[in-house]
């Protein structure tokens, strides 16, 4: 018998395709819809502040999750360039640009999240540029290879990453930064301090403890970045990446719980039961650290995705380790686990803190490894989350093991 259910996703992301693809593999014969409101199919973003933005042509195109007749192929709705305006959970129906209403019997909200901006004087100016779609990638590429001078604001690991390709099109790059150090709050300072040097080594100026006033420009055009203090910077672009917030509108409107992000359970279900959430926008009830945590990182996007799909179909769990990568100047990093500020009690360093040589660090607390990071050491994710999992669970390792290169991370579990 056919199936005539109506699945439809909201957000034509990476998670959102990925739930579409699940679906399919997973055997569901029903109508998907997908919709978004970018007139671009979905795409992966990580590469528009890596290789695209380091001027790699080829980058933009295999960011796109799937080949434009995916869709077709594989009988998925996809409708680009159209906002859902409002998710009717009683009438289990959702409008299109405030006109259209749609059906479904499930739903799954991958909306993801928004760029924060600024809002100071001149931040109008063409100059003023933000990192979040493929639209302002291609734009920020064009103005990073004409300029001279550019000024990133936030050293976070957009504002980094952009600092590179900054200096690989042969600007200046000076980063702007309230904290005391980059990535101090997701790091900590000893860990921070190898990044601040890794920048300051190819020529990036940081500006710690200090904030925006005011954009300065001539017709319309950026000319300098204005500090608290008085200081102005020379520029032709800024780059602004103070953090991003979730989209969270359509759930607050259709009454679901929301707190930092749309609350979910551990099968990624809201609390309406025929609602489901993935990617950035979600709060999770995370089975394996045992508190609700947001994470805006792709692997989350990509892995809640597939597991929200499975939900779907029936009964899934997201247990998936905290996952991301960066790559900047000659570092190429990857982080597993999840380490709060003050959450741990010290940083176990394996093999030094050499990015030429590489090493990993470990975040751990009484023994128990919370988060650990490869810098220019491979094929070690697996045993690193080993290593973290066991540390949820209560095991604790041999420090002085887990800081010795020649004790093999897998015989750390015994």
């Amino acid at each position: 018998m056919a199936d005539e259910r109506t699945f439809v996703i909201v957000g034509a992301s990476l998670a959102g395709a990925k739930a579409a693809e699940t679906l399919r593999t997973g055997g569901f014969s029903g109508r998907i819809v997908l919709i978004g409101e970018e007139t671009e199919r979905p795409y992966e973003r990580p590469p528009l502040s890596k290789a695209y933005l380091q001027g790699d042509e080829d980058a933009r195109g295999k960011a796109f999750v799937h080949p434009e007749e995916w869709y077709a192929e594989n009988d998925v709705d996809l409708r680009l360039g159209t906002r859902v305006t409002r998710v009717d959970p009683a009438a289990r129906t959702v409008t299109l640009d405030g006109v259209d209403e749609l059906h479904y019997d499930k739903l799954l909200l991958t909306t993801g999240s928004r760029v924060r901006t600024l809002d100071v004087p001149g931040a109008d100016l063409t100059g003023v540029r933000y990192l979040r779609t493929v639209d302002e990638a291609d734009a920020l590429l064009a103005h990073l290879r004409a300029a001279a001078h550019v000024v990133v604001v936030g050293a976070g690991w957009i504002g980094l990453e952009t600092a590179a390709a900054a200096r690989k099109h042969g600007a200046t790059a000076t980063v702007v930064e309230v904290a005391d150090l980059p990535l101090q709050r997701v790091l900590g300072d000893e860990v921070a301090t190898v990044f601040a040097d890794l920048h300051r080594a190819n020529g990036v100026t940081f500006r710690f403890g200090a904030s925006v006033a005011r954009f300065t420009g001539v017709d319309g055009k950026l000319t300098g970045v204005v500090l608290a203090d008085g200081t102005e910077l020379p520029a032709d672009v800024a780059v602004v990446g103070v953090g991003i917030q979730p989209n969270t509108e359509l759930a607050v409107d259709a009454g679901l719980e929301v707190d930092n992000g749309i609350v979910v359970d551990a099968a990624l279900r809201t609390s309406d039961p025929d609602i489901y959430a993935a990617g950035d926008v979600v709060n999770l009830d995370h089975p394996g650290l045992g508190r609700r945590v947001r994470v805006e990182h792709w692997a989350n996007a990509l892995n809640g995705g597939k597991v929200a799909a499975a939900s779907l179909l029936g009964e899934a769990s997201y247990d998936r380790v905290p996952y991301f990568f960066s790559d900047q100047f000659d570092l190429g990093m990857e982080y597993s686990g999840f380490a709060t500020p003050g959450g741990y009690d010290q940083v176990v360093f394996r093999g030094g803190t050499s990015v030429a040589d590489g090493f990993i660090a470990f975040w751990v607390k009484d023994g128990r490894v919370l988060a650990g990071m490869n810098v220019n050491v491979w094929d070690v994710t697996d045993d690193i989350q080993a290593l973290v999992r066991a540390g949820w669970a209560g095991t604790a390792v041999d420090l002085e093991g887990l800081a010795d290169p020649k004790v093999a991370l897998a015989d750390l579990l015994g």
